[in-house]
């Protein structure tokens, strides 16, 4: 097992942010020597949406992240994490459980089911926490606790929703967001959909209403208030999960300045992903198409523009952490849900095999005493959203349930050289259209994709071609390579039955199962 040693010092670049944040994010102490706290505060920190590449700590020397990367440099960067139904839904379902998507039960883009035997609030809250998460949960319904103490939410009803429900177009009751209801309480004369675009756009606006309006801000500064306040004398479980950079790409305005002229990355299209150049529609949704350098640029302007607003945020909780003096008592692990392709591939959105959707960010700050690690290095084994609920059990001294499939993150980085899983899987049931249907393997090294549609097979050297340019999957002298991991792909999902493999061989699916027999129905 890979231990790569790197730098987190991040993008060189900091003009344009806030003197104040740029100051916060130069250092980041790693404990004042404190003794290990017996159950440390933890605090989740959550991206939407947010790639892999798209931090200073992970390379990208365009993007400005500061706080997030002072994270890393204080800490651990996973370099091969993973969201293995990268979509919003799933992901969220593997958060809570600890557990793969067959094991769930959601394939794909579904509904969160309404509880779980093993879930992330209730057996933090049975370990002795209070339990919070503020922002985007995302689940049906959407006041379901899941044994958080409360739920503070955004979750940024699309503007198409809105509207048909403005011209009583659908019977639907009015679901209102405690964002959503603090924004009318401070604009009651103006819409949070102001700024005109759709929830998946691949067009960026800056925000049309005043900063202090914006639903980063929001997330940030009820984040900050809870800390401020917080006087119970039992340790907290708090999940700050922002709704960006996931579109609308729609930062303030400072943020898309930010970017001008910044030397942001092309799209990256490899020859075999042409038949995805043409538009899939005429919306401003679009699932794939080639809409010209300009248009990705300009995408990706918002697109960082949203990720670096998202970063000062977690920079003034950071700072609220320190002015209370728990950042030393307090675990700290930021991660997202799914990436972005931004045009890559001719793609947009997510839900695909590909780095740029199915690769996160995961970081890990511990405080001092919880375990002995170098801070400020990179794991190069693969780990997936599944980890995150048992790190946190280890952290508590809470058991983990033997449902819970992931493994603590905190026993990674204690062994970085032990044993670990040699990769993880991946998958996503139809979505967008019935071709975008598959499974994968990868160990952040290589990666084997099947689409279930078709039965074609792709395979990619991601340490060779870490942008996925070239598919090796009929090259001769790869084919050794190509059968080992069809191989693990087949014993992975036989247990499954003959709809997966039949006969030995991985079988064409072209009909949709969004949930497997594991997922928990009602009653």
């Amino acid at each position: 097992m890979s231990l790569e040693s790197a730098d987190h010092s991040g993008g060189p670049a900091t003009a344009g942010i806030s003197r104040r944040t740029f100051m916060q994010a130069a250092a980041l102490p790693a404990a004042r020597g404190a003794a290990a706290p017996s159950r440390p505060n933890i605090l989740f920190l959550m991206a939407d949406q947010l790639r892999a590449d798209c931090l200073g700590a992970a390379g990208n020397a365009v993007i400005r992240t500061p706080n997030l990367d002072r994270l890393a440099a204080a800490g651990v960067l996973f370099r091969h994490a993973y969201s293995s139904t990268p979509t919003c839904t799933p992901a969220r379902a593997a958060l809570l459980t600890g557990q793969s998507p067959w094991s769930h039960g959601m394939l794909g883009y579904g509904a969160v089911a309404e509880r779980y035997a093993v879930e992330m609030p209730r057996l933090l809250r049975q370990a002795g926490y209070h339990t919070v998460g503020i922002g985007k949960m995302h689940w049906s319904p959407a006041r379901a606790l899941h044994g958080f103490h409360q739920t503070i939410l955004d979750e940024s009803t699309p503007l198409e929703l809105e509207e048909a429900r403005r011209n009583g177009a659908v019977s639907l009751p009015p679901v209102r967001t405690d964002y959503e209801s603090w924004f009318f309480s401070q604009a009651p004369d103006q819409s949070p959909f102001a700024t005109g675009l759709l929830w998946n756009d691949y067009r960026a606006r800056p925000y049309a209403l005043p900063e202090q309006l914006h639903p980063t801000v929001w997330t940030g500064e009820t984040a900050v208030r809870f800390l401020n306040s917080y006087q119970r004398p039992e340790p907290f479980f708090l999940k700050v999960s922002f709704l960006r950079p996931h579109s609308p790409y729609d930062p303030p305005e400072r943020f898309l300045r930010l970017y001008d002229g910044a030397a942001l990355p092309p799209a990256e299209v490899g020859n075999w992903a042409a038949r995805y150049r043409a538009p899939s529609d005429a919306s401003n949704e679009p699932w794939h198409g080639d809409f010209g350098p300009a248009q990705v640029r300009q995408s990706r302007a918002g697109y960082y523009g949203s990720a670096s607003h998202v970063d000062e945020q977690v920079g003034r909780i950071l700072e609220a952490l320190d002015r209370r003096g728990m950042l030393d008592s307090t675990l700290i692990l930021m991660a997202a849900d799914h990436g972005d392709m931004l045009g890559d591939q001719h793609l947009w959105r997510k839900s695909y095999a590909y780095e740029a959707s199915a690769r996160i960010p995961m970081l890990v700050r511990w405080p001092e005493g919880l375990l002995s690690a170098r801070r400020g290095q990179t794991l190069a084994p693969p780990v997936e959203i599944r980890d995150i609920l048992p790190t946190f059990l280890d952290a508590a001294g809470a058991p983990v349930p033997e449902a819970v499939e992931g493994r603590s993150l905190l026993g990674l980085i204690r062994h970085p050289e032990g044993d670990w899983r040699e990769f993880i899987d991946l998958e996503h049931d139809v979505c967008y259209s019935p071709e975008n249907h598959w499974n994968a393997l990868t160990d952040g090294r290589r990666k084997f994709i099947f689409h279930a549609q078709t039965g074609e097979e792709q395979f990619f050297d991601l340490e060779a071609d870490p942008r996925e340019l070239q598919d090796l999957a009929g090259r001769p002298e790869r084919a050794a390579e190509v059968r080992l991991w069809r191989g693990r792909l087949t014993a992975h999902l036989a247990p499954r039955g003959p709809a997966w493999v039949a006969q030995g061989r991985l079988a064409r699916r072209p009909a949709s199962q969004l949930y497997s027999p594991n997922y928990p129905r009602r009653g």
